[in-house]
């Protein structure tokens, strides 16, 4: 049991509550006003020892740039270089100048929205959404270790990301783009596997199987800070990618004088950069082939992975091989990203039992 005992200050008298934390050592807290205050207190903190979610006021004390550089830390043991990157740079430029300095019991839920709110108003969702994780992690941390009751962060209202609209080619498009570019194989390859950039680019002259046509997929590489850094796919599964024929010939030319363990596109020895969206060969090649065609929309190489997913779809692909080509994670992942290029026409559906019906009865006569 705890004990409440008054004293004296020189505002007037205060009231001090003493009890026994799980440990047996014993804490206090000082400074109420009443004593009903400490009673109150008092009532509440026996409640949470006999429960077993007692949380030890001075295990707060610490700062949120001290736990989030211990967190950061063990971030980097379970994620991508790619995507610690943009984590760190949150936690640089938004989360530590905000709250670094603060200690975690100082924290309150009306301060964390006051923050997304003003970071709303000079920063996309993306950013504001993914400066708002990292605080709401790291108080996560302090939750479990019992260093707060709960966290403040939780519940806040975020901006809603605006989907980007995908652009999707043809394939007299695809042809324009191929033949404006100075890597038309690269562009082929693209628009015709469905692979990601750091995908295509770290593939290995071993990896094509060109009696199945068949690429197996089992490393991806990005750039980061100027480095590229090579690691498992997106998925973080290898999976392997049927290609058409007609890319047997462009294949060719980049087997040419390379042997098994060399990268398939580039000089085999370096990986292919992403090339810079304004100035870059792509862009270079997108400006050419929109002289001959102004339908051309504006596009980024990734946008031929929409391309592949939407060509794929109008030859008949059904969700799954489309899924498995992208490497998603689920048919329904698929669904959501790519529902604008799928058929949900009732009527359509509708009429094609009809048809089905019909042939059937004419098939029993």
């Amino acid at each position: 049991m705890g004990s409440i005992h008054p004293y004296k200050t020189k505002e007037g008298k205060r009231y001090l509550v003493r009890y026994f934390k799980p440990d047996r050592t014993q804490a206090a807290k000082r400074g109420f006003k009443t004593k009903r205050e400490a009673e109150a207190y008092l009532s509440a903190t026996e409640v949470s020892l006999t429960k077993g979610d007692y949380v030890d006021p001075a295990t707060a004390v610490i700062l949120v740039r001290e736990l989030g550089e211990e967190w950061l830390t063990s971030q980097d043991g379970v994620l991508k270089p790619s995507t610690m990157h943009p984590v760190r740079s949150a936690w640089r430029n938004h989360v530590e100048p905000r709250w670094g300095e603060r200690r975690l019991d100082s924290i309150r839920h009306s301060e964390v929205r006051t923050w997304v709110a003003e970071l709303t108003t000079s920063h996309g969702a993306v950013t504001v959404i993914r400066s708002y994780g990292v605080l709401a992690a790291i108080l996560d941390i302090a939750v479990r270790d019992r260093r707060i009751p709960d966290n403040p962060a939780r519940g806040v209202r975020l901006p809603k990301k605006r989907a980007k609209q995908r652009v999707y080619l043809s394939h007299d498009q695809v042809d324009l783009l191929a033949s404006a570019s100075q890597h038309p194989d690269l562009v082929y390859f693209l628009a015709y596997t469905g692979m990601r950039w750091g995908e295509a680019t770290a593939l290995r002259v071993r990896d094509v199987d060109r009696v199945r046509r068949r690429v197996n997929v089992h490393e991806n590489a990005v750039m980061v800070n100027g480095k590229v850094h090579v690691g498992s796919p997106k998925s973080h599964k290898g999976r392997s990618v049927p290609y058409p024929a007609f890319l047997d010939a462009h294949l060719s030319r980049q087997f040419a004088l390379k042997s098994a363990a060399e990268l398939l596109f580039g000089d085999g020895q370096e990986h292919m950069r992403l090339p810079n969206s304004k100035n870059g060969w792509f862009a270079g090649a997108v400006r050419r082939a929109r002289r001959s065609d102004e339908t051309i929309p504006h596009l980024t190489p990734h946008d031929l992975r929409h391309t592949a997913a939407s060509l794929a779809i109008s030859a008949g692909a059904n969700v799954k091989a489309v899924q498995r080509m992208l490497g998603h994670a689920s048919a329904a992942m698929t669904l959501d990203t790519y529902s604008d290029l799928f058929d949900d026409d009732p009527d359509a559906v509708a009429t094609a039992l009809d048809r089905a019906r019909d042939r059937g009865d004419n098939a029993d006569r």
